[in-house]
């Protein structure tokens, strides 16, 4: 991270990670020069469409992702309505109090490419597309569901009685008249 920023890579991480919040504080992205324009172009493209997007660059892999969602995590309690962004060659991580966890993961497997402006442009593409309304699909299934077994225990109950009424019926007439 502190090579992203400039600084020595032998510099603690705190301080690099205090440089990366710095950064996305003035400007929404922290990255190298090269990307940095094409990325500003990304978070812009975001904010039109209502999104507060903020982008990070790591210049190397962590040995694993989740200190990629870790990064991503600590620059959203700064920023808590801003979708955030992490990208190193090879992982991503991501963090957002908008958009279902489901819909991250999604966007972030489009963002595995290793070009951080690509992969910035498909993340947010994937932000900005439908998800199939798997809650709504699920209340409706339940409601159906519970209709069918109301519906069968009143059949049940009606079919019940009505044997019961015939019976009653055959028993009244086998029986022989009393005379008083």
């Amino acid at each position: 991270m502190c090579g992203t920023v400039g600084a020595d890579p032998a510099t603690p991480p705190d301080q690099c990670m205090a440089l990366v919040r710095g950064q996305i504080d003035a400007e929404s992205v922290s990255a190298p020069a090269a990307v940095k324009p094409a990325l500003l172009q990304v978070v812009d493209q975001a904010r039109a469409d209502g999104i507060d997007l903020k982008i990070v660059v790591l210049d190397h892999n962590p040995p694993n992702d989740p200190p990629l969602r870790d990064v991503a995590t600590v620059v959203g309690s700064d920023h808590p309505d801003a979708t955030v962004l992490v990208l190193s060659p090879s992982f991503v991580g991501s963090y957002s109090t908008h958009f279902p966890r489901s819909t991250l993961e999604i966007g972030e497997d489009n963002a595995k490419t290793g070009n951080p402006v690509v992969s910035a442009q498909n993340f947010l593409h994937q932000l900005n597309t439908p998800q199939f309304p798997w809650a709504a699909l699920t209340i409706v299934l339940l409601i159906g569901v519970l209709a069918a077994v109301i519906g069968t225990r009143i059949l049940q109950l009606r079919a019940r009685r009505s044997a019961t009424s015939e019976h009653e019926v055959e028993a009244a007439d086998s029986r022989p008249e009393q005379s008083v």
